[in-house]
């Protein structure tokens, strides 16, 4: 078994406010967890933490069934896979490959095999005799990987790797990626600021926030029910929209500042301790549809518009104007409106995301 368990782990540096703060998190044995959050919520700290390269303030590292706390980073059966690649430049990629396991006393067979075999699984034998500057960055990376494979170590650890490739490598290689570690089943934790990367990628995505965790689950579980009004607007391309509304009625409408949405049935009990109270809610794109489509469920009528128009190909999408409320919603590329244009939309309200105003966690639960 070579999962990792994180308990109560804390970071602090110096007399400063904690960059981390009672992370609890169970990956399990060879599972692709992805680490993800905006620039600074400390998911490289805590990944630099697995692997050895930062002390921990508070809390426990297990890889296994060994808490690592103390354990050099040589010595925790992990390899790491950098942003910036860390090849040696005056090495060709073999001997790139092979530095780790000569530091290791590896035999010259076994060396030879290995290599062979992360070459081959990579695609990158024919560049066996090449230094880094010679390689694309795509090619480059696949070297950083195969300095990794031939460890054949208990857990990967990948921080940001693909940052510094174009829109399309980043595509094609996050599916290298992932069939890499399909094929060799290893416990991998992977670290990104790009959340479309972080659902196509992970068995399970952490989501993190001020050195908080916030959510924990499977891509879809953490996009159907987002827990708080942080997870529901960074998951989701384009966003969730969000309409500050009054509870009235006893629970059973939404009164926003142009308009009246009927509450979810399945949400009434909740809302009607809040009567009279904000809340927020939230409507995802693909759950604001053209007035002429059928739909399932019960639905709100809605004028919205059109504001701006952004063609993305396969479908446009919209934001349009309610009042002093914005909502962003797709249609189809071949009919776009005008801007300025009047568009009857319906919303469906099964769909609608309810959050409490104050503490901004989710209602309906």
């Amino acid at each position: 078994m070579s999962g990792v368990t994180i308990r109560a782990v804390t970071k602090r540096y110096g007399d400063n406010a904690p960059v981390l703060t009672g992370i609890d998190l169970a990956i399990q044995d060879r599972e692709f967890m992805v680490l993800v959050g905006p620039s600074g919520c400390g998911k490289s700290t805590l990944l630099r933490m697995i692997a050895g390269l930062e002390e921990i303030t508070s809390g426990t590292i297990s890889i296994g069934d060994r808490v690592v706390n103390d354990v050099p980073p040589k010595d925790r059966d992990i390899a790491m896979v950098f942003q910036s690649y860390a090849l040696y430049p005056h090495m060709s990629v073999r001997e790139n490959l092979e530095f780790g396991m000569k530091l290791r006393k590896t035999p010259r067979a076994e060396m030879d095999r290995l290599v062979a075999e992360a070459a081959r699984i990579l695609g990158i034998e024919e560049y066996l005799a090449r230094r880094p500057k010679e390689l694309s960055g795509g090619q480059r990376q696949r070297v950083a990987l195969g300095r990794a494979i031939v460890r054949k170590p208990a857990v990967f650890l990948f921080d940001e790797p693909l940052s510094n490739l174009d829109a399309k490598l980043r595509v094609q290689m996050r599916a290298e990626i992932k069939k890499l570690q399909h094929r060799l089943q290893v416990t991998s934790v992977y670290v990104t600021h790009d959340q479309v990367e972080a659902m196509t990628m992970g068995h399970r995505i952490a989501i993190m926030h001020q050195g908080k965790l916030q959510q924990v689950g499977t891509p879809l579980e953490v996009y159907e029910r987002p827990s708080n009004l942080f997870v529901a607007n960074f998951i989701g391309t384009p966003p969730m929209n969000f309409v500050r509304a009054t509870v009235g009625d006893g629970g059973t409408s939404l009164q926003a500042r142009g308009f009246v949405l009927p509450a979810p049935a399945a949400c009434r009990e909740a809302l009607a301790a809040r009567a009279g109270k904000i809340v927020v809610a939230g409507i995802r794109p693909e759950n604001v549809v053209d007035a002429s489509r059928s739909t399932r469920g019960a639905t709100a009528p809605l004028e919205l518009v059109a504001d701006l128009v952004e063609t993305l190909g396969d479908e446009v999408v919209v934001h349009g104007r309610q009042g002093e409320d914005e909502i962003a919603f797709k249609m189809d590329p071949h009919n776009p409106p005008e801007l300025g244009a009047r568009v009857p939309v319906q919303l469906e309200i099964d769909r609608l995301h309810l959050f409490d105003a104050e503490t901004e966690q989710r209602i309906n639960d």
